[in-house]
């Protein structure tokens, strides 16, 4: 029997950032459209934003040379000229000794330079404001630009779009955008004990799993999913499988069948076409250990574990990896830290992906691990998220101070 020749984590990583040579195309979308997908050109503002000097309170626009050293006792004194309509020009400029009325988000007259808010401010007659207090230049205004200039580097190259970039791109006007095509990912689920969630269990069975859930981590991760449904440990057909997800999908995905046991097939069919390569076969973690990493040509193919938990965890660290690269997306996490709660000694020799659980206690957050066999699925319910342990640490103690990631 071969043994697997582990890689690290970060020198996996390395080898598939490496090995990466596949195009994904574009295509421009709607802006209604176009939410979690990912830019594939940067964007530049064409205006400013916003293109008027802009008031932000109600109140009277004024020079703020006129209410220097007002009070109460001692308010300034100015003369009303008009009133400026919210989404209009102001009727006219103002002058020395004179004010003009500005809603929220109206447009500051020439000759003010801030706007006085109408809290501190005393109406005398239809003619006469009183100015309670002084104002500084610029104060309760928004100037030209200020938001964004002409010409900024809005958003980049690699952005996935959320709400919150929608609404930048309307602010600007842009109602159509470059992004890259959504990436199909073919799913194969392998094994002769496999069989399909609609099927009445029997003994030495279990139901497909992994499909469905690489599927789901495929739609998180804004991709298209295409199932190829269950293929049995048998070569031809596992191969005329792989065969049609390569003419149809740009990454594709093997679940099971990943270690070296005698029915394993997935490496035999990778190397049964040609243009092949695998260039991992074992990684130093747990879950994990027995994963593929190979392509055909230009398009990479991952041979996942069969244990849920394991294909999961090689997906959110490995296959989404990937789909960042292609996309020239750079993912940002932000874990959250916790105090480990017990002494947890880890497998020696390989890093560790542990689950767990958080807990508020006396408001602190506390992280306790969800024991698990790796073909567990309950797991995921029971877990937050999980906390790496590098290969070189022997575990994690009680009290250290640990950084979770959410599933």
């Amino acid at each position: 029997m071969e043994l697997l020749k582990l890689v690290t984590v970060n020198e996996a990583k390395e080898i598939i950032k490496n090995n990466k040579s596949y195009k994904i195309e574009t295509e421009k979308v709607s802006i209604l459209d176009v939410l979690e997908r990912v830019l594939a050109v940067d964007i530049y503002s064409n205006e400013n934003v916003p293109e008027f000097v802009r008031s932000t309170v109600d109140g009277y626009a004024v020079s703020s040379n006129d209410v220097f050293g007002a009070s109460e006792s001692l308010p300034a004194i100015l003369k009303l000229v008009g009133e400026v309509k919210i989404g209009s020009v102001p009727p006219s400029d103002i002058k020395d000794g004179e004010c003009m009325y500005v809603p929220t988000g109206g447009m500051l007259p020439n000759g003010a330079d801030t706007v006085a808010m109408i809290e501190y401010t005393e109406k005398l007659d239809d003619e006469t404001i009183l100015i309670n207090k002084p104002v500084a230049p610029l104060q309760n205004i928004v100037e030209i630009g200020e938001d964004v200039n002409k010409g900024e580097l809005v958003l980049k190259k690699g952005t996935r779009i959320r709400p919150y970039e929608v609404g930048v791109l309307a602010s600007l006007g842009i109602l159509e955008v470059e992004v890259y095509k959504r990436i199909k990912v073919g799913i194969i689920s392998t094994g002769d004990e496999v069989v399909p969630p609609t099927e009445k269990i029997e003994l030495g069975k279990v139901r497909d799993i992994n499909s469905y859930l690489l599927y789901s981590l495929c739609i998180e991760e804004s991709v298209e999913p295409v199932l190829y449904g269950i293929i049995n440990d048998d070569f031809d057909k596992l191969r005329e499988a792989v065969e049609r997800a390569l003419g149809e999908c740009d990454v594709v995905l093997m679940s099971g069948g990943s270690s070296v046991g005698t029915k394993d097939e997935t490496v035999k069919v990778i190397k049964s076409f040609e243009g092949s390569n695998i260039f991992i076969h074992g990684i130093a973690i747990k879950p994990g250990k027995p994963t593929i990493v190979g392509k055909v040509n230009d398009k990479f193919i991952f041979g996942l574990p069969g244990h849920p938990l394991a294909c999961a965890v090689i997906f959110k660290n490995f296959v989404a990896h990937y789909l960042d690269l292609i996309r020239n997306f750079e993912r940002e996490e932000y874990p959250i830290e916790c105090i480990f709660s017990v002494n947890y000694h880890k497998a020696p020799g390989r890093a560790e992906f542990l689950p767990v659980q958080i807990k508020e206690e006396d408001g602190v957050l506390k992280a306790y691990p969800t024991y698990y066999k790796s073909g567990l699925i309950s797991c995921f319910a029971k877990s937050f998220g999980y906390v790496y342990i590098e290969k070189e640490l022997e575990g994690l103690y009680a009290g250290q101070n640990v950084k979770v990631i959410k599933f």
